[in-house]
């Protein structure tokens, strides 16, 4: 079973134009109340290992919690809906701190109170 916060590694096919593609990991981050209802589809932000100074990306420090093996940025701005069956793994999860900052992120691009 899928947690929120959860870091996947998703097979997301070939990418269009700047968008997330290939094998790439994301952290899930739909409502714990729908995973637990085993969904047929989730909300993810995908990861980077390319660090930027960009606002809507929040950075993770690899440890043995999340699975993570270098420095990685949460992609915000490139939330998105994947179907379960792209989720090829799991590696940890980057906990409720991390979870609560992308999801304050997602609240502002989505311009959600």
């Amino acid at each position: 079973m899928l947690t929120s916060g959860d870091v996947a590694d998703l097979d997301l096919g070939l990418p269009a134009g700047r968008e997330a593609g290939f094998r790439h990991p994301a952290v899930i981050v739909t409502a714990q109340r729908i995973l637990d209802a085993g969904p047929s589809v989730v909300q993810v932000v995908p990861l980077t290992t390319t660090i930027r100074p960009f606002a809507s990306e929040i950075h993770l420090e690899p440890d043995t919690a999340n699975g993570l093996t270098q420095r990685s940025a949460a992609q915000c701005h490139q939330v998105r809906a994947v179907s379960t069956t792209r989720i090829v793994g799991v590696h940890g999860n980057v906990g409720p701190a991390a979870l609560s900052q992308i999801r304050q992120i997602l609240g502002l691009i989505l311009d959600i109170p």
